[in-house]
């Protein structure tokens, strides 16, 4: 198996929650990176999603282009010829923080354009889209993932949605560390209530619980996973109280919903996880995260490992003093294959941290 098809990513979606683990959502901005981050997987012997972000599918149709769907679409083109190359492994496509300005332009039109293919008796280019309305009000929010969801359903892909702000900055959008990172069980609840527990489509949540992207030094984000479990357990609750109808609780006894764990109703994402300690990534995926972002902590490892090449070979990369320098050493493919392999590490780094390593399916 190579690129997932649309049941193959429920099954991978599925045995992350059975096992308690997490896949690695790895960003990437070219075919370079791409290659990184398929090589890490297939070195830790795990399946795992690679996405683009909006500034991501934007670079990678190129800056005189500059068009998302131009660069998605070509992304997951060059994704499907190289990813049937590692063929012990499955990958799915994911598109990465789509705001509310960016939907017109971008997500609608990919699903629009898989829900053609669908309709042709073909497979999704994506496996899952990500609708970012943490910058929306909440009911805002939920009628956009309602309306999204809907036409997930028909391109047969997986919404994954953000509830709450993340700090930091990326790619422009930006949010303040405060208490407006944390998200509330009674927002679990109002999650549920609007886009049901599965019985509407699949989708994934991403709660905030201090999250931050980018990196900082210890003692600035303050991570609360314990937040999760709560959120899961105060919906699972209403499920079986008749406090989300009579739908939720007959769907949960007669296992008619995606593969739920007990007291895990949602299939959780955890955003903004770079300089997060072992610990707290372990009390998140212990409470139901199947999905974690990684992107700082790969940008570093791949463009360190330029900087390595740069410095230590910096009279033959450059020509100075007179001479010509060394065609070998400043050709992009010397200083490209040390960055691909150090993200690749970095990546394989993930997979035996968030448990898929070796877990790849058969």
């Amino acid at each position: 198996m190579t690129i997932a098809t649309s049941e193959r990513y429920a099954e991978m979606l599925d045995a992350a929650r059975r096992g308690g683990y997490a896949y690695p959502a790895i960003n990437v901005t070219s075919t370079q990176t791409l290659n990184a981050a398929l090589q890490g997987f297939a070195e830790a012997e795990s399946d795992g999603i690679i996405q683009v972000s909006v500034g991501g599918s934007a670079y990678l149709s190129g800056q005189s282009v500059n068009d998302r769907v131009v660069g998605s679409l070509a992304f997951a083109a060059f994704a499907h010829e190289v990813a049937a190359h590692y063929p012990h492994i499955t990958v799915a496509l994911h598109t990465d923080h789509c705001a509310k300005q960016y939907l017109d332009e971008w997500v609608r039109p990919l699903l629009t354009h898989e829900a053609a293919e669908v309709a042709r008796g073909k497979e999704p280019t994506f496996q899952s889209h990500m609708w970012d309305g943490s910058t929306v009000p909440l009911e805002e929010n939920l009628d956009i993932a309602a309306e999204l969801l809907e036409k997930s359903v028909k391109a047969h892909t997986v919404l994954e949605i953000e509830i709450g702000a993340v700090g930091g900055e990326e790619d422009g959008h930006s949010a303040e560390i405060n208490e407006k990172l944390y998200s509330t069980p009674a927002d679990g609840l109002r999650v549920a209530e609007r886009l049901g527990v599965g019985e509407h489509g699949r989708y994934m949540a991403a709660f905030t619980f201090g999250n931050v992207h980018g990196a900082y030094k210890p003692g600035v984000v303050k991570l609360r996973p314990e937040l999760l479990g709560e959120i899961q357990r105060e919906v699972w609750d209403a499920m079986h109280d008749g406090r989300l109808g009579s739908f939720a609780a007959s769907a949960v006894s007669s296992c008619a919903l995606p593969d739920m764990p007990e007291g895990k109703p949602f299939a959780l994402v955890f955003h903004g996880g770079s300089g997060s300690s072992p610990e707290e990534i372990a009390e998140a995926v212990g409470h139901g995260v199947v999905k974690m972002n990684i992107d700082t902590d790969t940008q570093y490892a791949f463009s360190r490992a330029v900087a390595g090449h740069m410095f230590a070979n910096y009279d033959s990369v450059l020509k100075i003093d007179g001479e010509v320098g060394d065609k070998k050493l400043y050709d992009p493919r010397s200083w490209g294959r040390e960055a691909e392999s150090a993200m690749a590490a970095r990546v394989a780094e993930a997979c035996r941290q968030l448990g898929s390593a070796g877990r790849a399916l058969k």
